[in-house]
């Protein structure tokens, strides 16, 4: 075997050093690739096995706060020259902040579809230019899960929920239910506890938003109270109803400014009988009425300024006072939580806030101090099939409450 020149010199200096031995054990090197295929050729990409480019591809974006529709269209891919006409169909004007909107594009920017989901569970599609930009609108089609979750109070009932995941409208739910026994304005403390399960509704296996409570436990002070909700209602593990015929409170999250009983009133500065309870809250807050029943006054009293008295079964009634916007007219029949009016400042007040008054007989009652009574139970011939619908509710309620408050989704 002959090397070349340079090779033959290093051999030779190693030999001198004694260490030739070392190469005469190496294997020589191996030949090198030899072809008849030219260099360009060979390094050539072989076009028959690479993927072609797709000729359209889809895209997703959520419509912000500030976007106008012709720079969302933008983003989404779609060329200028198709955003004028594309801007003026109506349906894509429904579009509202947060809304997911998909969009299938051609490689130039020409649309083949926008579609989108509406707060009505309907999805929205509009076909691009072969479609001459029509749209439809058809039910969606929602799937939905099932989720468990728990929390502890630390500071409000909505920090509580957001720590854990839980969505605003399920925290909404839970003040609900449990409103005839736990008063979330006065009643929480750091430590409460709560578990809830609960419907999360997915499209296309995204979620889209939270469904109704199916099961709840709240712990409060010490004192745990559950519900099961069972053909529109919400019950107790025996059938007893949750829902109390008056809620403790017309306004969902507030504090109590003013209790019931003599006070030094803040106008005329003597001291007086205080026969409600005012409640401090922004003006424009939304007030509930505590029970089911009709509007027997609506309109302007004296130093209650817009007031709405609303009569329930029985001895009952509860007065409204001091409205900024009263959203009922007299005569009307009014449900268990429906808006009657707006929080404001009108006749003797010297802030905004709520005056509420339950009265019993035309006597007003502290109502904080008398036991409300209850709405029907689950009756009894339907009591077998409610105790087996909620047993295995129940059971992942004990799940969540079993001291490490697991979150399973």
């Amino acid at each position: 075997m002959r090397y070349p020149t340079a090779a033959r010199v290093v051999i030779a200096v190693l030999a001198a050093t004694g260490v030739v031995a070392a190469f005469a054990t190496m294997a020589p090197a191996p030949a090198p690739f030899v072809t008849d295929t030219p260099l360009v050729e060979a390094l050539a990409p072989r076009t028959d096995s690479l993927i072609p480019a797709p000729t359209s591809y889809r895209r997703e974006e959520r419509f912000q706060r500030g976007d106008t529709l012709a720079g969302f269209l933008l983003r989404l891919g779609i060329a200028d020259t198709h955003v004028e006409r594309m801007k003026r169909v109506r349906a894509l004007q429904q579009l509202k902040t947060g809304m997911l909107v998909a969009a299938e594009v051609m490689a130039d920017g020409t649309p083949l579809y926008v579609s989108f989901l509406t707060g009505r569970d309907t999805l929205v599609r509009v076909g691009g230019v072969a479609e001459g930009f029509r749209a439809s609108e058809e039910r969606a089609e929602l799937e939905a899960r099932t989720v468990m979750k728990a929390s502890t109070i630390r500071s409000s009932l909505f920090a509580a929920s957001d720590a854990a995941g839980i969505p605003d409208s399920i925290a909404m739910q839970l003040a609900d239910v449990f409103g005839g026994d736990i008063d979330f304005h006065r009643d929480l403390r750091k430590g409460d506890r709560f578990a809830v399960v609960y419907e999360l509704y997915h499209f296309s296996g995204r979620p889209v938003r939270a469904g109704r409570v199916l099961a709840a436990e709240f712990t409060n002070q010490g004192k745990t109270f559950r519900a099961v909700y069972f053909k529109g209602g919400y019950y107790a593990a025996d059938g007893k109803n949750l829902r109390k015929a008056f809620l403790r409170s017309p306004l969902e999250f507030s504090r109590v400014s003013s209790g019931f009983g003599i006070r030094r009133h803040p106008i005329h500065k003597d001291w007086r009988a205080h026969k409600g309870i005012d409640y401090a809250a922004p003006i424009g807050t939304r007030v509930r009425s505590v029970g089911n029943g009709f509007i027997d006054f609506a309109g302007q009293k004296g130093g209650y300024g817009n007031v709405v008295i609303v009569r329930h079964n029985g001895q009952y009634s509860t007065v409204y006072a001091h409205l900024s916007r009263i959203a009922v007219k007299r005569g009307a029949r009014v449900e268990q939580n429906d808006t009657i009016g707006f929080v404001g400042q009108t006749g003797w007040a010297t802030g905004p806030h709520l005056h509420y008054e339950f009265r019993i007989a035309g006597e007003a009652r502290n109502p904080f101090s008398i036991a409300m009574p209850a709405a029907a139970p689950v009756a009894a011939q339907e009591l077998p099939a409610f105790q087996a619908y909620a047993a295995p509710l129940a059971a992942q309620l004990d799940l969540l409450s079993n001291g490490t408050f697991a979150q399973v989704e």
